[in-house]
């Protein structure tokens, strides 16, 4: 029943993701009226759902719809978790609903080649790819991730009512693990960069970040600008932002594995300083830390990171509209404020 449930509920998300697309071409018409944003939820039954019906009796005006689809998007999700709560209080319906099972099945089968959620439904599982990278993604004890990105990872598996898997990947060759679909998605504080968006569908922005320059605290006071580094011996995660700050900035750098790698050299004295992200810097290093010893300086810039997916994966849709559920709910928040990024998430 949970998995019958589970399908209902994202094809419903994927039909509102149509919804708002035409909501959204309507208001920017003074011919079409915008009633079209509340044509896409009319499976409900108008006794269940008395509130939607009253939404599609007198919509918003055009202008307002334009200006806020955000709200829309809101409106949309609170629609998909009435229409839940309505299921898993009917026994009519859950009798409909074991109805449908095979029919479904049938249908996401045949739909998987060409729709991601499709096949990550299929399959039953959502693959995640990731490194060592604290507070995002980092194991416990136990040896289980955990961290920001994989909580929040968990969540957006739990609603898609599958399984989430990590695996560990090469971060060089990220892109082409989605292709050849190792992976699902990354999820792993990854910068929006040109090369990512040209190389993959991405999500919206989640989180802000910046590259920063870890050094030695007895050489901090050394090295505050951007011109006082060109001399020092870097450390930098092969294909990451830092690596690509530094290579517009024409630094040379010795390339390594993993941000933790390029923390350790530092740390052992083998590279004078490194580029890291600040979220990374900021749970890393300093008093309390296991690298007391070492501080950041200058911050060569400003970015933000998102979920990448694969190249016209109907996924990232999916992902804006459960973020912005999480968001409104306090989720994210309280991820966030477990992991001490409470002040770089971007809430819708």
């Amino acid at each position: 029943m949970k998995k019958i449930l589970s399908l209902l509920l994202v094809l419903a998300l994927a039909l509102a993701l149509t919804a708002c697309g035409e909501a959204t071409t309507a208001a920017s018409s003074t011919q079409a009226p915008a009633a079209s944003a509340t044509e896409a939820p009319a499976a409900a039954p108008a006794t269940e759902a008395p509130a939607a019906a009253e939404a599609a009796e007198a919509p918003a005006p055009a202008a307002e719809a334009a200006e806020a689809p955000n709200d829309a998007q809101a409106a949309v999700a609170a629609l998909v978790g009435e229409i839940a709560t309505a299921i898993e209080n009917s026994p009519e319906a859950q009798a409909a609903l074991e109805g449908l099972g095979n029919a479904l099945n049938e249908a996401v089968e045949k739909a998987k080649d060409s729709s991601d959620i499709a096949y990550v439904l299929s399959k039953g599982t959502l693959v995640v790819g990731i490194t060592d990278f604290a507070p995002m993604d980092y194991r416990d004890d136990s040896g289980e991730w955990i961290g920001f990105d994989a909580d929040m990872a968990k969540y957006f598996a739990e609603k898609l009512g599958v399984t989430p898997e990590f695996i560990e990947i090469n971060w060089d060759n990220k892109a082409m693990e989605l292709q050849t679909r190792a992976i699902d998605c990354v999820w792993n504080g990854m910068t929006l960069t040109t090369e990512v968006k040209e190389l993959m569908n991405t999500s919206d922005a989640y989180c802000k970040n910046a590259q920063v320059v870890v050094l030695s605290k007895d050489k901090a006071e050394q090295y505050q600008t951007a011109e006082d580094i060109s001399g020092l011996n870097f450390a930098v995660e092969n294909g990451s932002a830092g690596a690509e700050v530094l290579d517009e900035l024409g630094i040379p750098y010795i390339a390594m594995d993993t941000q933790a790698k390029a923390l350790m050299e530092v740390a052992s004295g083998a590279s004078d300083a490194c580029v890291i992200d600040l979220l990374m810097a900021g749970a890393m290093i300093g008093e309390g830390t296991s690298y007391p010893d070492l501080t950041y300086t200058v911050e060569l810039n400003e970015e933000e990171y998102g979920v990448g997916f694969r190249k016209d994966s109907d996924l990232p849709e999916l992902f804006n509209l459960v973020w912005l559920a999480a968001s409104r709910d306090g989720t994210v928040e309280k991820v966030a404020n477990t992991y001490g990024v409470q002040e770089s998430v971007i809430l819708k």
